[in-house]
Order: structure tokens, then C-alpha cells, then sequence
């Protein structure tokens, strides 16, 4: 009977170990993940792009047909690829950072850029020209995902960065479970994006009340105005993210004068303010993505999108 019970106490020890590393790997996936808004918000603002143009019944099996996407770039490509980085080369992990927030600052700035000198788009073009609708959504899935894959390589660097584990397996199950929950998170939040005018076209149809209705017909006219809000923020959140990833990385690599600069400037406006302090700082990493955004698309689309269409055949970069 003492041996049974010396078991179960066993048992109940390593459940108690188990349950406490459950939580630590949430706490650090939570904590991780909270460092990759910025790329989060604007994944969740540009993907509903990919199903316009479509019949309301393939609008879900195509979002569907990306999440898959994502999550095998996720975790078969990247998690195990970031590990090994991570294991035998750490300092590859912030030039990596640092060429994903340079990718951020020139996507935000091509995007300001678009929005002050409107021009027609050669990709969009040429992508609404494809006649056959099952042609159109493969290639519409296709270069979702091909999107999702740079987006996805810069969220999970992020998080690996910010997980304080010196567990091997600790790491890659707490990157594994960020990554899965920042998945479900992004294309749950666009499936209900997409959907919701269909749910108050709905709404408006069959509503009980006059005011239900009403609320109904608000969607419908409302999810234009918020898709529109969502890129603004989306893009605001790049060109920030973007910008302090470079700025960290250069105090990382050695070079703090920016990062010493922009801190001294926001304590000096602030005046001690936590939340002051960040909204400076937030604002003048804004301001350095943008400037570098800027000056980073005649080099994407002139020299590297050339060179890269010429070696591999494929579209050049930029839009």
C-alpha cells in the first residue's frame, strides 16, 4: 500500500511539473507574441484582399486553403529552420530581424507612397485578367501564402527573440504554440471579416427587430469604412515595428547613437510619463520606417526586384 502511494505521489509530482511547464509555455508564447502586433495587424488587414472578386461560398474554403498555407510555413518550414539558427548561428537571429523590419518599412512605405501618387498596379492587373475563376483562386492562394511566408518569417523571429527559455524543446514548443496561436488569431479575425457583410446582409433580411435590422444594414455599409481603418493601422504598425526592429538591431550590432538619440528625446518630451515616453518613441520609429521605406523602394523595385526576376524568373518585387 506505501508503494502505491509513493506512486501516486510520483505521479502527482510529475503532473504538477508538467502543468507548470504548460503554463510557462503559454505565459512565454502570450508574452512573445504581444512583441509581433504590429506584423499581426497588417496580416489581418492585407489578407482579405485575396478573396475579393469571389462567390461568397468560396470565400471560407479559400481562407481555409491559406491557413494551411500558413501553418506549414510555420511550423515545417520555419520553426525548425529558426531553431537550428538559433542553436549554432544566435548571430544570424537580429541581421535576420533586421532585413524582416527593412521588408516592413519598404511594404508600409510603398503603401503610403501608393496612397499619395495613386498609379496603376501591373500585378493587380495582370492578376484580374485571369479569366478562369479555379485558375484565379489558385493563384490568388498561391501568392497569399508566398506573402504569408515573409510575414510568418518575421512574426517567429520576433517570438523566438523574446522567449526567455534555455530549454532546447522548451523553445521550440513555445514557438510552436505562439505561432499556431498567432494562425488561428490572423485567419480566424479575416474569416470573420470577410463574412461580415454576408452576416448583415443577413441581418438586415431577417432581423426581429427594427433596430436589429438597422444594426444589420450598419455592417453592410460599415466593413468598407473598417477595412480601410484596418490598413491604416496596419500599415502605421509596420512602419513602426519596422522601424524599431532596424533601431534595436543597430544598438544590438554595436551602434546605439539612434536608439540612445530617440530615448534621450522621448524622456526630454515626456517629462517621466511611461505611456508618453512610448508614444514618442513610438512615433519617431514611425518616422525612421517611413524615411527608410521610402528610400528603399527605388533600390526593391529598380535594382533587387530585377535581379531577383532575372535569376529566378519569377515577378519582380515591389507592386
Amino acid at each position: 500500500m506505501s508503494g502505491l502511494l509513493a506512486l501516486l505521489d510520483d505521479v502527482a509530482a510529475i503532473a504538477k511539473v508538467a502543468a507548470a511547464s504548460v503554463d510557462d509555455v503559454v505565459g512565454q508564447a502570450a508574452k512573445a507574441g504581444s512583441k509581433v502586433a504590429g506584423v499581426v495587424i497588417d496580416d489581418a488587414a492585407v489578407t482579405p484582399k485575396y478573396v475579393t472578386g469571389f462567390e461568397p461560398k468560396r470565400e471560407l474554403p479559400i481562407i481555409w486553403k491559406i491557413t494551411r498555407g500558413s501553418l506549414f510555413n510555420k511550423m515545417v518550414v520555419l520553426l525548425p529552420a529558426l531553431l537550428l539558427l538559433n542553436a549554432f548561428a544566435p548571430w544570424v537571429i537580429t541581421p535576420l530581424l533586421m532585413l524582416g523590419g527593412a521588408y516592413l518599412c519598404f511594404e508600409g512605405a510603398e503603401k503610403v507612397y501608393h496612397w499619395l501618387w495613386p498609379h496603376g498596379d501591373k500585378h493587380v492587373e495582370k492578376d484580374m485578367s485571369v479569366g478562369d475563376p479555379v485558375h484565379l483562386e489558385e493563384t490568388r492562394v498561391k501568392g497569399a501564402i508566398k506573402t504569408d511566408f515573409i510575414l510568418s518569417a518575421e512574426i517567429m523571429t520576433i517570438i523566438l527573440s523574446n522567449i526567455e527559455a534555455n530549454s532546447f524543446w522548451f523553445e521550440a514548443a513555445t514557438l510552436a504554440f505562439a505561432g499556431i496561436a498567432v494562425t488561428v488569431l490572423v485567419y480566424g479575425t479575416v474569416a470573420l471579416i470577410v463574412k461580415m457583410d454576408d452576416i448583415g446582409v443577413w441581418w438586415a433580411a431577417n432581423g426581429v427587430t427594427g433596430a436589429g435590422r438597422a444594426m444589420g444594414r450598419g455592417l453592410v455599409h460599415g466593413m468598407p469604412v473598417l477595412l480601410k481603418v484596418l490598413t491604416v493601422i496596419g500599415t502605421a504598425a509596420m512602419l513602426w515595428v519596422g522601424g524599431s526592429i532596424i533601431i534595436h538591431g543597430l544598438k544590438a550590432l554595436g551602434m546605439p547613437g539612434i536608439y540612445d538619440a530617440i530615448h534621450h528625446l522621448a524622456v526630454a518630451v515626456a517629462g517621466g510619463s511611461g505611456f508618453g515616453e512610448w508614444a514618442v518613441t513610438a512615433l519617431v520609429d514611425g518616422v525612421f520606417g517611413i524615411v527608410l521605406g521610402m528610400l528603399l523602394i527605388p533600390v526593391v523595385t529598380r535594382v533587387i526586384g530585377p535581379m531577383v526576376q532575372k535569376i529566378t524568373g519569377a515577378e519582380s518585387a515591389g507592386h
